[in-house]
């Protein structure tokens, strides 16, 4: 056991946040803590951390333990650049390289017993390094770089020019590279792509230590933890198992909760009704008897009504009126800010019914995107048709619809006039906004409060095409359930953005992935796109985005107007060659079959290529490994030679030995340098 958490209890003013909080984390164990927005899942990690005293409890690491945390935000001050921030985590290695090179140095000038003490220093100085990986510190850094999304010209940039989110993501570096016992993150993915959130599964789970995480992103926890650890209405309960088995098994606790408490809620009402019976029969025996029965009420440890999520927030999305089946088509457009192009000749459509996310790194140009298509944002080339009769409900993850000034129940009211007061609590009620908090000012409220309150005003809108930029944003993973629930079940068109992959896998029909520029559209949720994105980017692009951080995915291609369902396409320079699912189903006849048959010839083709060029590289990786058993075996030979005192009294073999040493050490580096390149 690495840490234990035991019977912390934590209020503030009068206000219990935990009581009798108790868990405790194993060696190498990924655990995931939980819990709606104020349930109290920071005030748990910073007691954990030290940074808050516990009013009762006690929190013990095991000895000789180390730990690291990631708070939400950074704000790191120094003038460092990323590189050498990351490069301060490996300064003892560094310095004890310099110092195997100065004793190198020395080594040639020396004999006699001063000879032997620093060879002796050497050898236990080299050993050291090469335990600690000490030939390997440049590419752990340049791999933690690029696994979060930073990109080469960024490494000269100054940490105090750098945005919040790109400290967050120096500080999550340097604390990956430091490699402590125990890594406990808060949110870790907000601040990250996809890519980057797929590279840190990976890494995470890779790492030979603990982890405990705080996060809203269910896919991720899906992925790392085999722990789930839940803070609610005070209490820590623990899970074993990752995200899907905890929501199975909370289900199943909530219902044998809700059960116990109907059940002592019946037997409650049955003893009153049986005490005032007895008190209303007015003899002592009676009375006594009642008095009795009070005693023995009064002795019951009351059960705490469950909570029910299917009451607290309840959402229909429903389109008063239906479009025609043509809802979108985007044609040709081109987008620039300056001399930089977002994006050129991008050309979809969007068919009625369709729920369709757009996904891509940040500053692809997906906001913008929506945002032309809304007709806030203008097109550089071509053109947007929306279909008849469709109408636009729009969600901005900046809440621009909303008007700080007012309460929420003066902002619905004002939107919606003919609602009364009924209906506007009632539906603020769906979105938790209960008793006085409809009087709140909108400026006032969190993140997660405003939109929610935007998610309301789409609601009572007349939209039968939502257009939503990040709608989880903020969002608690209740909140989240629902509102997949409410999209799901939607009638109309849809059309998102959003990073959230667990809302993408349960609420998109289709996925049109904005990348180099180009449109590459998926038909399926993002389970399959996971299963296909690696090889479609390999052939298109000639990369891997490796959603496991080091290889090809698996799956078939096709390009766009093939005959196999319409699985993939991607978008050409003509709006005439366009690809739609509803064109790609529709392929039938002579030239289906002819370009299916050009497709599987092409496929066949590609897969020889792909057989060969895996071959020649297990080749070269074979003849790399066993260059570095045979030097590795020299360089132990030649450790086996200095230890011999008659090689140190001759000077000559003495210092043509520590060369062919430093000369191996300098192969073997650029051979781990390179075999680190073929194993990707």
């Amino acid at each position: 056991m690495i840490l234990s958490v035991h019977n912390l209890c934590k209020s503030f003013d009068g206000k219990d946040i935990l009581k009798g909080a108790s868990f405790h984390i194993e060696n190498n164990e990924k655990a995931a803590i939980v819990g709606s927005n104020g349930a109290g899942k920071t005030t748990l990690i910073k007691m954990i951390i030290g940074e808050l005293s516990p009013d009762d409890g006690e929190v013990t690491f095991s000895k000789d333990t180390s730990w690291g945390y990631l708070a939400q935000n950074q704000n790191i001050d120094t003038q460092n650049t990323i590189w050498d921030e990351l490069v301060t985590v490996k300064k003892d290695i560094i310095d004890l390289e310099k110092e195997l090179r100065d004793a190198e140095e020395s080594m040639k000038h020396l004999t006699g017993d001063d000879l032997t003490r620093l060879m002796d220093r050497y050898t236990r100085m080299n050993e050291k390094f090469q335990r600690e990986s000490g030939y390997a510190w440049k590419s752990e850094i340049l791999g933690v770089l690029k696994g979060l999304g930073f990109i080469q010209e960024e490494y000269d940039k100054q940490i105090s020019t750098l945005s919040g989110g790109q400290k967050t993501r120096v500080a999550l570096g340097k604390l990956l590279l430091q490699k402590p016992d125990l890594i406990i993150l808060d949110e870790p993915t907000n601040h990250l792509d996809m890519n980057s959130i797929r590279w840190l599964e990976n890494y995470l789970l890779n790492y030979k230590g603990a982890v405990l995480i705080v996060s809203h992103d269910r896919y991720f926890l899906d992925k790392i933890a085999g722990k789930v650890i839940e803070v609610e209405n005070t209490k820590v309960s623990s899970f074993t198992g990752n995200y899907s088995t905890y929501a199975i098994k909370k289900e199943q606790v909530r219902a044998a909760e809700l059960s116990a408490y109907l059940k002592q809620q019946q037997e409650i009402k049955h003893q009153e009704e049986v005490i005032a019976k007895l008190k209303s029969f007015n003899r002592e025996k009676s009375i006594k008897r009642a008095e009795s029965r009070e005693k023995m009420l009064d002795k019951i440890e009351v059960l705490d009504k469950p909570t029910v999520i299917d009451d607290r927030m309840k959402i229909s999305l429903k389109p008063v009126c239906e479009s025609g089946n043509d809802v979108l088509t985007v044609d040709g457009i081109s987008k620039s800010f300056g001399n930089e192009q977002l994006f050129s000749n991008i050309s979809f459509e969007i068919k009625k019914g369709e729920h369709v996310a757009i996904i891509g790194d940040n500053g692809t140009g997906k906001t913008t995107m929506l945002k032309m298509i809304n007709g806030i944002e203008s097109l550089d080339h071509g053109k947007i048709e929306l279909g008849v009769k469709v109408q636009i409900g729009y969600y901005d993850q900046e809440h621009h619809v909303l008007h700080d000034e007012k309460t929420l129940f003066e902002e619905i009211s004002d939107a919606y006039p003919t609602l009364n007061n009924t209906e506007i609590r009632n539906t603020l009620a769906a979105f938790l906004f209960t008793g006085d908090d409809v009087f709140k000012r909108i400026g006032d409220l969190s993140g997660g409060e405003k939109g929610r309150v935007s998610l309301a005003k789409l609601m009572l809108s007349d939209a039968n095409f939502l257009i939503l930029d990040e709608p989880t944003n903020h969002l608690d993973i209740t909140s989240k359930e629902i509102l997949e629930s409410a999209i799901s079940g939607y009638e109309g068109t849809v059309l998102y953005v959003s990073h959230d992959r667990y809302f993408i896998n349960k609420t998109a029909t289709r996925i049109l992935d904005l990348t180099h520029g180009r449109i590459v559209n998926y038909i399926g949720n993002y389970d399959y796109y996971i299963d296909h994105c690696d090889e479609q980017n390999n052939r298109l692009f000639g990369e891997t985005s490796t959603n496991d951080g080091s290889s090809l995915g698996s799956g078939s291609f096709k390009y766009a107007g093939s005959s196999d369902n319409g699985a993939f396409s991607v978008n050409t320079s003509s709006s005439s060659n366009m690809t739609t699912s509803s064109q790609a189903s529709n392929d039938t006849g002579a030239a289906s079959s002819a370009q299916s048959s050009s497709s599987g010839a092409m496929d066949w083709k590609a897969q020889k290529e792909a057989q060969a060029q895996k071959r020649k590289q297990e080749a070269a990786l074979k003849k790399c490994e066993e260059e570095i058993a045979k030097l590795e075996t020299r360089d132990g030979e030649i450790n086996e030679l200095l230890a011999d005192p008659s090689v140190g009294t001759d000077l000559a073999k003495l210092r043509k030995l520590t060369d062919e040493q430093s000369e191996i050490q300098d192969k073997l580096a650029a051979l781990y340098d390179e075999w680190e390149t073929l194993s990707e």
